[in-house]
């Protein structure tokens, strides 16, 4: 099996690239509107964007910005399938123009533009992102009324174009019956507020702008399992140092991106060509944390009834047993679109040693071992 991952250097709001409902999954996070670290790129976009900021109307420039969001939005409706899920990670912002502070609510606008164009809202995903830095509050300090509430979340807002997805012939129904997850990372992922720590926005290389706007990899390996099957095509028009991609390769979907400044090329190159032994330990440790809590719940509950036959595992569901996980086996880069090749994990109970390839299974009291 192989997927396949293509990168295009230049703006979203134009992917004639992409054919029309071809995208599965789209996932996201663009730079944030009212966040002064933008201003340049935005401007660079809209003449109208630039002259709003210098004459420093705030409302204005929020809305312009926008309408050159507005765009992409548009793209996103055109190229993915009947049924296909966009999820958009946003944040408000809080700025201060000619004296006056205020909030900018861009996960508001977002949403009023996404259900113009005709997509379903669904319910959203609150990501805390708590921090304990002393300086973190915002005016008077402790003198009423106006100190202002810290800002410590952003929204993963979700929606889909069209009714529900369907899966009609048997084929489809068996791929979508591997393309499951464990009833425990069901639990979690499907909550309605995430809590973990964003990543470094820092970037060292002077040839490229200060901060990449990224997402760690686990929010966008929780989306693409959650809301997209494997084969699905992935794509993200912000895509930045590549993650959307690589939970892509992680999770056996291809992926096609955007990326406007082509300075972040051969960063995405060198983050695509590592993903072999990053990808195979983000696995490992997936089915090694089902181990953990499968065998504290058999301890507590006692045997379940249904055990995965790919990896020789109890599970909870019967929906759970036609999981199928992967390793990852080759990465190359042909023409221009990086390659990436899968093996399945097989079977080894004769083996008595654990080496780097190896994943450990505990089912029944019994150990078995799969390479």
């Amino acid at each position: 099996m192989s997927t396949y991952h293509k990168v295009y250097y230049k703006k979203a709001q134009e992917m004639e690239e992409v054919e029309d409902n071809s995208i599965a999954l789209v996932i996201t996070s663009p730079p944030y509107p009212m966040i002064e670290m933008w201003d340049e790129i935005f401007s660079l976009q809209s003449d109208e964007i630039k002259a709003a900021l210098e004459v420093g109307d705030g409302s204005l420039t929020f809305e312009k910005i926008h309408k050159e969001l507005d765009k992409v939005w548009k793209e996103l409706y055109r190229i993915l399938i009947f049924g296909g899920i966009a999820c958009i990670n946003i944040g408000d912002a809080t700025r201060t123009i000619n004296k006056n502070f205020q909030l900018y609510p861009s996960h508001s606008r977002i949403i009023k533009a996404f259900q113009k164009l005709g997509f379903q809202n669904l319910p959203e995903i609150l990501w805390r992102k708590q921090t304990n830095a002393p300086n973190k509050f915002m005016g008077s300090g402790m003198l009423p009324p106006g100190a202002y509430v810290t800002l410590e979340h952003e929204y993963i807002l979700i929606f889909r174009k069209g009714e529900k997805r369907e899966f009609k012939t048997e084929a489809l129904k068996e791929n979508r019956r591997e393309s499951t997850y464990f009833w425990e990372e069901r639990n979690i992922w499907f909550s309605d507020v995430w809590d973990f720590k964003g990543i470094s926005q820092g970037l060292n290389n002077k040839e490229i702008r200060k901060r990449s706007a990224a997402y760690p990899f686990v929010l966008a390996y929780r989306l693409i399992n959650m809301f997209s099957v494997r084969n699905d095509t992935i794509l993200d028009p912000f895509l930045g140092t590549g993650t959307s991609s690589l939970a892509a390769m992680v999770s056996e979907r291809n992926s096609i991106g955007y990326e406007i400044d082509e300075n972040f090329k051969e960063i995405i190159k060198e983050r695509f060509l590592k993903v072999i032994s990053f990808g195979n330990e983000y696995i490992e440790n997936r089915i090694n944390s089902h181990i953990s809590f499968i065998s504290e719940r058999i301890k507590e509950k006692g045997p379940t009834k249904y055990t995965n036959e790919n990896f020789n595992v109890s599970v909870v569901t019967s929906q759970e047993k036609g999981l199928k996980i992967n390793k990852l086996s080759s990465i190359k880069e042909i023409n221009q679109e990086f390659v990436l090749k899968y093996k399945e994990i097989e079977k080894d109970p004769t083996s008595d040693n654990l080496n780097e390839s190896k994943i450990r299974i505990k089912k029944s009291g019994l150990n078995q071992w799969i390479s």
